[in-house]
């Protein structure tokens, strides 16, 4: 049989044992070097690099970087003054028999490949095929390749089902806003591309497959952020009668053996840490703590009941201890209390304790005698402590900036373990939460969730924000790693959420059809979760943005400038949908 007329061997599987083969490698020039008359050439695969030399110098002449081309020679060893220890190939070279130009580069290049990742985004993700040259930007998508396939495998060993979903569905309120696709055949009306694959793996159940996974795309129409994109996927699970316990058993194992294989770093011991919501916002001021940070939130409201202090005056009053850093700068606490009023707080107080046991700081002559003793006994301030403020009238806000003034002080006083994954487990979330804007209730997290006491808790509770859910989110380092719940398998129940975020049972009822069709056929307890592709890859390659982790990804904004999307459709097409474009004009 013919072998490969381009290549005969990958460049990452050329050493000393190859000294003396004939071979054919292919790929791009990396560079070419004058060297007082004797020519190099860099040429690089996706594997690796290889140092080329010629004896004819007239073979090199008129190439230009990064064209494709075809070389045939012979290994030889490099004299010892020329071997590179930084190459896996620095050993040797290859003298060059034949040259071949499969494919010239015709174009000023917009960046150097080997220092793209110095290029603005716009313009790297513009030229993304060039980008993924370099050798980092490549091996984030060959780790991509190998975590999907360990993930994979995982899952086929723990007994699940591979399923892939429709993407093109129904719009439903799931918390996001849809990205829509107009029909052709049915003028006027439009399907939705899937936020989450969530009416149609509770659908998998009640037809009886047990365990179902997929590596789900899921696309939301938001502004972009660091840690999502438009299109982002993950590790889409479902199983039938499971309870809460058993589906963090998984998710730990399946996030312990990834991080264990693909990271160098330490990672927390199993079982992670389990953390009720309410504790974690009265602890860490968010359900998405960062536990590398010691630091805890304490709550000083009853301490300071009494208190003379205009802004404390029927506040919630939250408190942050950190010890020994009592003789740090003004400039330092300066930096603080910019970084508070960035936020949006007024402002932030705080005390030292002195070496005498007495308080430095403006905040000091508002205090009793008793209210110094209390606060120094309650949260066990040490001399040369500091103790910081953080009231509203909210106990949400003032958890919020609480939450946000522990981070910055954290990253300010570097408390964090790079070289650490602390993972935890928040549960028990509030089914509804109460949305001051709009002056309703929203539910908040999943809605398909399972009260604690099912359509029971509608009875019970006085205060719908006291129902409890069976909700529950993998956070690592401060990122939301995944999501997951025991859904409400209860069509009684489930209508009574919606009711109380505003829908009548005959809107929930004609929004999710096929769910209270299916519901009424018989259907198992069961329950799930997604555990984030893009953000496992950041983590484990420490990545700034999601965008570095997936192979084609939008800008910030959400364009594509290497395809030109989001685009115009032309006349014809829009008359076949049915569609007249109107463009609101900004006055």
């Amino acid at each position: 049989m013919q072998g490969n007329i381009y290549r005969s061997i990958y460049i990452k599987d050329i050493d000393k044992t190859k000294v003396g083969s004939f071979v054919t490698v292919s790929g791009w020039i990396e560079n070419i070097r004058d060297h007082g008359g004797v020519l190099f050439l860099d040429l690089r695969d996706n594997t690796d690099k290889l140092q080329t030399v010629s004896n004819d110098d007239s073979l090199f002449v008129g190439l230009a970087k990064e064209s494709v081309i075809r070389m045939t020679g012979t290994i030889r060893n490099r004299s010892i003054d020329t071997i590179n220890p930084n190459l896996k190939t620095g050993d040797v070279e290859l003298l060059v028999d034949t040259l071949e130009v499969l494919s010239p580069s015709e174009h000023e290049l917009p960046f150097q490949i080997m220092f793209s990742k110095d290029a603005s985004e716009d313009i790297r993700l513009k030229y993304r095929y060039l980008d993924m040259r370099n050798k980092d930007v490549l091996d984030n998508i060959k780790l991509r390749s190998d975590v999907l396939h360990f993930l994979r495998n995982k899952m086929y060993d723990l007994g699940f089902t591979e399923v892939q979903t429709p993407i093109l569905t129904a719009s439903s309120p799931e918390g996001a806003r849809d990205f829509v696709v107009p029909s052709r055949n049915f003028k006027g009306k439009f399907y939705a591309l899937p936020q989450a694959p969530q009416i149609y793996k509770e659908l998998l159940m009640v037809g009886g497959i047990e365990k179902y996974f997929q590596i789900a795309p899921c696309f939301r129409d938001e502004d972009a952020r660091a840690d999502r994109t438009l299109e982002f996927y993950q590790l889409d699970m479902e199983m039938a009668y499971v309870t809460e316990d058993e589906v963090l058993n998984i998710g730990e194992d399946i996030f312990y053996d990834v991080f264990k294989t693909f990271s160098k770093k330490k990672i927390s011991d199993k079982p992670f840490r389990r953390i009720p919501y309410r504790q974690a916002m009265e602890d860490y001021g968010t359900d998405k703590p960062d536990l590398r940070n010691p630091l805890i939130i304490k709550d000083a409201t009853d301490t300071l009941k009494d208190t003379t202090f205009g802004p404390f005056k029927k506040s919630i009053i939250k408190v942050i201890v950190v010890d020994d850093i009592g003789d740090k700068s003004n400039s330092w606490f300066n930096e603080v209390v910019d970084y508070a009023s960035s936020i949006g707080m007024p402002g932030i107080g705080y005390l030292t304790l002195m070496d005498d046991g007495t308080f430095k700081g403006p905040i000091d002559k508002f205090l009793s005698a008793e209210e110094r003793n209390s606060l120094i006994n309650d949260f066990e301030m040490k001399k040369n402590s500091v103790m910081f403020f953080i009231a509203n009238k909210s106990r949400k806000v003032a958890q919020k900036f609480a939450g946000l003034i522990r981070d910055e002080l954290g990253n300010k006083l570097d408390l964090l373990d790079k070289d650490k994954l602390e993972f935890c487990i928040i549960k028990d979330f509030p089914m509804f939460e109460y949305d001051e804007v709009n002056k309703k209730y929203e539910f908040c997290h999943n809605p398909f969730s399972l009260p604690h006491g099912g359509i029971k808790d509608y009875a019970t509770h006085e205060d719908i924000e006291d129902i409890l859910a069976y909700q529950y989110d993998f956070v690592c380092n401060g990122n939301e790693m995944a999501s997951g719940a025991i859904r409400n398998h209860d069509l009684e129940s489930l209508a009574k959420g919606f009711e109380v975020v505003g829908y009548t049972r005959e809107e929930t009822e004609k929004r999710f059809k096929s769910i209270f069709n299916a519901f009424k056929y018989g259907c198992p307890p069961h329950g799930g979760m997604a555990p984030g592709i893009d953000r496992i890859l950041m983590l484990i390659k420490d990545e700034p943005n999601l965008r570095e982790v997936q192979a084609f990804p939008p800008s910030a904004s959400g364009a594509d400038y290497m395809m030109g999307s989001p685009s115009e459709l032309t006349r014809t097409q829009l008359r076949e949908l049915g569609i007249k474009v109107e463009v609101e004009k900004n006055e």
